[in-house]
């Protein structure tokens, strides 16, 4: 259920940008959001209907693209993706190494706006 505060920050500043470019309507809302949120496509959508009804966003098509999990080696500096349920431990395609730091996945961004 977090969904609902997460989705009204984001509709807040929509809201707020559609407003400083005197936009009539906002049409698509492009959100990138990193594998590793935890957070359900269905209820971002749903919140956002609910919460834009009556707003310049009300309408508004969701477009949801998820990133993917990437890890960088610390051992040899590769950066390499990591689908978290085929694995069973982080270790680097190219050496080996154990050693790793998360560089993508827990992104959440509005990427771009289309407004009228």
């Amino acid at each position: 259920m977090h969904e609902l505060a997460v989705v009204q920050s984001m509709l807040d500043v929509v809201l707020e940008h559609a407003r400083q470019g005197k936009a009539q309507r906002v049409e698509s809302i492009v959100l990138k959001i990193g594998e590793l949120r935890d957070l359900v496509d269905e209820y971002i959508q749903s919140y956002f209907d609910y919460l834009s009804k009556d707003t310049l966003a009300a309408g508004a098509n969701l477009k949801i693209e998820r990133l993917p999990v990437v890890f960088l080696c610390k051992d040899c500096d590769n950066r390499f993706p990591v689908r978290l349920q085929e694995v069973v431990r982080i270790a680097c395609p190219h050496c080996g190494g154990e050693k790793v730091n998360l560089v993508s996945g827990r992104e959440f961004y509005i990427d771009h706006l289309e407004v009228i």
